[in-house]
């Protein structure tokens, strides 16, 4: 069996980090990499057998997630957010792929089911969510995004594979923790295009929250998700508007300071 290392990145993950590495007790490495945690989330990881680390300074995402990769010394990496579980049925996949795919150059998409409020959301574009996750070690890199980061393969000819069961995410125990990620990710997501000469105005915010509550509740079907469909597309709608807006706002004082 070849070798798999798993990597976790953390920040105040007390309430997530115990389940996600038990979880992922089959992996012969664990690393959890920390950006300054003031709760038990260290001393909760160390208890679970993970190798831990912790740095001061936070690069975002992307180059967060980088960080902790190389730390890893496993033939195979399977990259999770603490929020995130792997379920007795996809660890038995995992292993039968790395099994299967012992010497070929492949990387894993896994489908990924996203809890709400304790209700699992099946359509509103969350269902199905195929994230880039388990690859050979040296094939991929993430993006140095501050957020909304994605992997990437690094060397030609990586073939991509589809798994069939899915990895558990409870992201949103309650409207709380949507309104805090949202919060920070609009911040970045605009501070970022800001820094990249990108502008936006009232008209554009409006329009895309408009056109993401449309797309997510109609034509992601996510009325059938009930009361927590409509919860989650109206979220999703805020959560447009919302970083558009950041970003209108960044390039108004951008222009008012140049005027200056």
């Amino acid at each position: 069996m070849p070798k798999l290392s798993v990597t976790v990145i953390t920040f105040n993950e007390s309430r997530n980090i115990q389940a996600c590495l038990a979880s992922v007790s089959f992996a012969d490495q664990r690393v959890v990499l920390d950006s300054g945690s003031t709760d038990s989330t260290l001393e909760l990881a160390r208890s679970e057998g993970a190798e831990v680390t912790q740095l001061a300074d936070w690069p975002g995402f992307g180059p967060q997630k980088n960080r902790a990769l190389d730390l890893a010394q496993g033939d195979w990496v399977l990259s999770l957010d603490a929020d995130e579980r792997v379920s007795p049925e996809l660890r038995a996949e995992i292993e039968d792929q790395l099994r299967l795919h012992t010497h070929e150059s492949v990387a894993f998409e896994i489908p990924r089911l996203t809890q709400f409020c304790g209700v699992w959301i099946r359509h509103c574009g969350w269902t199905p969510d195929h994230v880039l996750r388990l690859f050979r070690r040296g094939q991929a890199r993430f993006s140095d995004d501050l957020v909304h980061e994605s992997l990437r393969t690094v060397e030609p000819g990586v073939r991509i594979v589809r798994l069939r069961h899915p990895l558990l995410h409870y992201s949103y125990p309650t409207p709380d923790h949507y309104w805090r990620k949202l919060e920070r990710y609009s911040r970045d997501w605009a501070r970022q295009r800001h820094a990249r000469g990108q502008s936006a105005s009232m008209g554009r915010a409006a329009v895309s929250g408009l056109a993401a509550f449309l797309r997510s509740y109609l034509f992601r079907l996510g009325f059938l998700d009930g009361a927590m469909g409509f919860a989650v597309c109206t979220m999703q709608a805020q959560a447009a508007f919302g970083k558009y807006f950041e970003l209108y706002c960044l390039s108004r004082q951008g222009a008012t300071e140049q005027s200056q």
